[in-house]
């Protein structure tokens, strides 16, 4: 299954422009709201190490030693506070945003939006404000689903004797919630088996914990290009346990992707430097505008956006990398192709569930496995770790 990761905030924070940054796909960017109706579906990546270096052998499939292994990017229509009511395109944004595991708020740093995402004067609007109202809007989402179906979940557990975490997953399936994210919920949330005593708080800090565990959010302080700089350290301050805060500038990116496309520089998503290809094709326009991000880039350490994407993916969602292989000797699959693919899994995952990602046949025949940098056999259970490279010895 492939990971997607969906962008969200409100509208003209920038989140087409992050989308068209991280997939290079071609969508409408516009300084007017709602400029997405539709979801836009991409594919980017997440930027690791590729164990070719380290081993010392020739990969045809990363770039200096960087691995870039898919993943799908979902920008969604901007969300407005009352969207959970219906407003402004809040139930397509609701509904595109369950089939994500991660999301990534794309906050307008500079704060020149207001809350609906108007465009005002620059720095008129604080963006600290703008944090919570994306959790609040899921949380009451997923507290009206949970209330609309009320009666019918306590006559199941009443009835049926259903278990509480399973009568509640079936209840939020539609939302994208697992039994076993609603069984974390539940224990995280302190809430006790007879849900007839729960009170509307007790339901909403479920809630909200569901949102927490089914939908973890990193935050993109967007626009840094042109944002005060106060309003870039404030948002940073609020970073802890329960926020992940990339200053980032989705604009920049853009610029830089399309100039490595056309030749002008050389760049890779991550760095935090570009090279000039082609200096005196460059008009001096041109030139100052890359020294400009040149200069941001040194100062954060890049542009933000695939910092962005593999924080959601790695942090967030606990995901390693692994390269599963035919001969284990030489690193290739039976055509010879070395490292040939590169597989993200939950942490945790063993040597069976990567066959299961390979092909259900190779888990269902499973007999054991190999670690093909120490030659050493390995069982079903044996927990992998980033990096591996695992040949799967198979009856199928």
């Amino acid at each position: 299954m492939t990971v997607s990761i969906g962008l969200a905030g409100k509208p003209n924070s920038g989140k087409s422009t992050f989308f068209k940054a991280a997939t290079l796909v071609d969508v409408e960017i516009a300084s007017y709201p709602f400029t997405t109706i539709d979801a836009n579906h991409g594919m980017s990546h997440v930027r690791t190490k590729c164990p070719c270096k380290e081993l010392k052998i020739k990969c045809d499939n990363c770039i200096d030693g960087n691995r870039f292994v898919p993943i799908e990017l979902v920008d969604v229509a901007g969300l407005v506070p009352g969207a959970h009511l219906g407003k402004g395109l809040g139930n397509e944004f609701l509904d595109n945003l369950r089939q994500t595991h991660a999301i990534i708020h794309v906050i307008d740093a500079s704060g020149s939006t207001d809350a609906e995402g108007n465009i005002i004067e620059r720095g008129a609007h604080d963006p600290v404000e703008d944090v919570q109202f994306l959790e609040k809007e899921m949380m009451m989402w997923l507290y009206g689903i949970i209330k609309r179906h009320w009666t019918q979940l306590t006559r199941k557990m009443q009835l049926q004797g259903a278990k509480i975490e399973r009568a509640l997953a079936e209840q939020l399936m539609g939302a994208g919630a697992s039994e076993a994210q609603i069984k974390t919920t539940l224990h995280n949330a302190s809430l006790g088996d007879k849900i007839t005593d729960w009170s509307d708080e007790d339901i909403l800090r479920l809630a909200d914990e569901v949102r927490k565990v089914s939908k973890p959010m990193t935050l993109a302080a967007n626009k840094i290009d042109i944002a005060p700089e106060e309003n870039i350290k404030r948002l940073v301050s609020l970073e802890n346990d329960s926020y992940i805060i990339v200053p980032a500038s989705a604009a920049a990116e853009l610029a830089l992707r399309m100039a490595d496309k056309k030749g002008a520089i050389k760049y890779l998503p991550g760095d935090a430097d570009f090279q000039i290809v082609t200096p005196g094709k460059l008009t001096n326009a041109q030139r100052d505008g890359l020294e400009c991000i040149r200069t941001l880039m040194k100062k954060y350490g890049g542009t933000g956006i695939q910092q962005c994407i593999n924080k959601a993916v790695f942090e967030l969602l606990d995901h390693i990398v692994v390269y599963p292989v035919e001969d284990e000797n030489k690193f290739t699959d039976k055509d010879g192709n070395v490292l040939p693919d590169a597989f993200l899994m939950k942490r945790g995952g063993t040597a069976h569930d990567l066959a299961y990602m390979v092909h259900t046949d190779l888990g269902e025949g499973f007999l054991h496995a190999v670690d093909a940098k120490t030659k050493r056999r390995i069982s079903e259970e044996h927990v992998l770790q980033d990096g591996d490279i695992i040949k799967i010895v198979s009856t199928k």
